[in-house]
């Protein structure tokens, strides 16, 4: 989703975003992370704990299939060589691993056969453990939608499969506290397979400012999903959350993300605690993306670094020299000043 706008200054930044639903850059960071063994950082860094390998635009403005390449608001590794990319207007893609080139796409809706705003996807492979209640290997894919909000299973074909319960406090008004156009907008499996998790991208109405929810399922020996803990974690001012994704060893990477007209975009990386130890998830800053180097890269608006845009999604695709293969993308909107923009990141996490 399109990131919301300054109205107000940072003092008054409680009352702007409930009566304005605003959303600013937030102020400088630092991150905080190790240098290389040698005390260099890495080639083309953008802190000391990640760097930039690439980036692409080569599926800016396209479209494939009849379906338009963009609105990509989520990424997840798939089947061995493809990676599942989501657009929020209930298109979903799969793509070549390397070359990023589409492959396949289908097309997602709800059980009334309406296009959802689809933000949140986990590729559920089949596992000899997991399997659903009729017995065969799970191998569907998990999407979350900010309308309701709500998590839905569907097959590789785009069937709609089943549902996941929600609890009512996260629900949108006037049902729930959960603001329109800003609840369920990270999704991501822990290792394991056991642990489902959907992170609201705003605070719920009545919650300070910079406190976001993160639900959490629990899956049953059947293959399904009950409701699980639920935990608190902490953005930086004016920022929300618009990615999680579970590192290797379970702990979280976080994708904050801000917007501000006539400055640009604001996004960091974030590695937050592992869920299930206490319900406030703790985080240190891996790096700005202001700092990263562009490489190039052009922007159709202004930006604090050419590099940056409305940046979404993100899976970690691999590992690398000890650190983590991140991939990053843009939703642009269908916005002429958007781009869809891919980011090949290199964590140490």
């Amino acid at each position: 989703m399109r990131p919301r706008t300054l109205r107000t200054a940072l003092a008054t930044l409680t009352a702007g975003l409930v009566a304005a639903g605003c959303l600013t850059a937030a102020a400088p960071a630092t991150a905080a992370a190790p240098a290389t063994a040698q005390g260099r950082p890495p080639a083309n860094a953008c802190s000391p704990a990640v760097s930039l390998t690439g980036f692409t635009d080569a599926l800016d403005k396209t479209t494939y299939d009849g379906a338009y390449v963009g609105n990509l608001s989520a990424l997840a590794p798939d089947r061995r060589g493809s990676l599942a990319a989501l657009s929020d207007r209930s298109s979903l893609f799969r793509l070549d691993a390397r070359t990023l080139r589409p492959r396949g796409v289908v097309t997602l809706a709800d059980e009334s056969g309406a296009a959802l705003d689809a933000e949140g996807l986990v590729a559920d492979l089949p596992h000899s453990r997991l399997r659903s209640s009729g017995g065969t290997p799970t191998g569907t894919y998990l999407v979350s939608s900010e309308t309701e909000p709500s998590v839905r299973r569907y097959s590789g074909t785009g069937e709609l499969l089943g549902r996941l319960p929600v609890p009512d406090d996260l629900r949108t008004a006037p049902e729930g506290r959960g603001r329109a156009n800003g609840s369920f907008e990270g999704l991501t499996l822990l290792p394991g397979g056991r642990t489902l998790l959907a992170s609201m991208e705003y605070p719920l109405d009545g919650d300070p400012a910079d406190l976001v929810r993160i639900q959490s399922w629990q899956r049953t020996r059947h293959g399904d999903f009950r409701l699980g803990a639920q935990y608190t974690y902490r953005t930086d001012p004016g920022l929300g959350v618009s990615e999680v994704t579970a590192a290797p060893d379970g702990r979280l990477l976080v994708l904050e993300r801000g917007f501000t007209a006539g400055v640009g975009n604001t996004v960091r990386l974030q590695l937050a605690d592992r869920p299930g130890r206490g319900t406030a998830l703790h985080k240190r800053l891996l790096a700005d993306l202001a700092d990263c180097p562009a490489l190039g890269a052009t922007a159709k608006q202004p930006q604090p670094n050419p590099l940056l845009d409305n940046f979404e999604g993100m899976a970690v695709t691999g590992r690398s020299g000890g650190r983590l293969e991140v991939l990053v993308v843009s939703d642009d909107n269908q916005n002429a000043v958007q781009t869809t923009r891919f980011l090949r990141l290199r964590v140490r996490a």
